[in-house]
């Protein structure tokens, strides 16, 4: 194995003492009523206009998605179902950007609370190196009605996921991780990013505990159909040794992404009790050699998490607050983290290359 990091052994400790903290969301979409055919997407700002996907738009792939409501008579159920594509839709069109690629993130009552997760989350493209703008086109999705009142306070693209159907737990409560309720939550979230390759748009899912410091756009390639940040990198970045954290994830718009999102989905019933980071580790390798699924795998040295040894301001993209348990530790790990960044900011280019430029260690969680 080429390349193969020197501080693996301390990535794999860490991993096991902690879990990454998947987005957890809920969905239930009818794909009735779509509006009308847009043309095929192009790819983001960052690819220059350079076409470099041949395959066809998603939306001629699926026009008839399985309709998941809570219980209700046929007729609220339908009118729920369109009411709540026809607001997708809607924030969409708003957040998009001119190649139809939306950033998103999600977030229940504690996590949106006052100086919660969220707020460092959107401080951190304030602070960061020319990303203020990438807030223009963030989808916060509400998991409960705290969240999406705190969120609408602070941001004006806010959108309330109902509850699947048979569901009645607690959203604005954290959930244990590997729980039913977790598992079930984080798998709605592949529906919901599934439903949006659907309609056309490519997206960019980052999970609340992560800080964006500089334009991660740059790190990703214009070849790649499928972006992970990884929780294990050897190295070399179209690899499917490495290991995914689907806590970071981008995803152009295809018939073929469709296709991989189906099959990731189905794949569910062959590991039952494993979260949908875990299957998409199982399944990797034949989505790559049976679908054709060009999948990079970020560079922890650029996209870091607190699983990894990254500690270098000069390289870092973004800092995931993985491995760390509860909501108490990440705030306090990636408060102190933020004013580091923004004393390293204050650093003329001098100091900056006498680097690297590390942060003070050790905190509760990071490392």
């Amino acid at each position: 194995m080429m390349g193969i990091q020197p501080n693996l052994l301390n990535q794999l400790v860490s991993l096991l003492l902690g879990a990454s903290v998947a987005g957890v969301l809920i969905f239930f979409l009818s794909s009735e009523g779509i509006g009308p055919q847009p043309s095929a997407a192009g790819i983001s700002s960052w690819a220059n206009g350079t076409m470099a996907f041949p395959d066809a738009p998603a939306q001629d792939a699926n026009q008839t998605a399985k309709v998941e409501v809570a219980s209700a008579s046929p007729k609220e159920a339908n009118h729920t179902a369109q009411a709540a594509e026809q607001e997708l839709e809607r924030l969409l069109r708003a957040v998009a950007d001119e190649d139809r690629t939306v950033i998103m993130t999600s977030v229940n009552e504690a996590w949106a609370a006052e100086g919660s997760l969220l707020d460092l989350f959107l401080e951190s493209f304030k602070n960061g190196e020319r990303i203020a703008h990438f807030v223009d086109h963030l989808l916060i999705v509400a998991l409960d009605a705290g969240a999406l009142e705190r969120c609408r306070a602070v941001h004006p693209h806010c959108y309330l996921l109902p509850p699947p159907a048979g569901n009645g737990s607690d959203l604005s409560e954290e959930k244990v991780f590997m729980s039913k309720d977790y598992i079930d939550l984080v798998w709605s979230k592949v529906r919901l990013q599934q439903r949006i390759l659907e309609l056309g748009y490519n997206f960019l899912f980052t999970d609340v505990d992560i800080m964006w410091f500089r334009d991660p756009f740059e790190r990703m390639s214009v070849a790649a159909h499928m972006v992970t940040s990884s929780d294990f990198y050897f190295g070399e970045p179209y690899s499917p040794i490495n290991a995914p954290n689907t806590g970071f994830l981008y995803v152009k718009s295809s018939r073929r992404t469709v296709g991989v999102f189906e099959a990731w989905r189905e794949a569910r019933l062959s590991f039952p009790g494993k979260h949908e980071q875990q299957v998409l580790n199982e399944i990797k390798f034949d989505l790559v050699a049976k679908r054709g699924l060009r999948l990079q795998f970020l560079d922890i040295v650029h996209n870091a998490g607190f699983c990894n040894n990254t500690r270098d301001f000069n390289t870092l993209y973004t800092m995931h607050a993985n491995c760390c348990v509860g909501l108490g530790a990440k705030l306090h790990d990636l408060g102190n983290l933020m004013k580091e960044w923004r004393a390293y900011r204050g650093m003329d280019d001098e100091q900056r290359r006498r680097g690297p430029v590390r942060w003070k260690v050790p905190g509760i969680c990071i490392h």
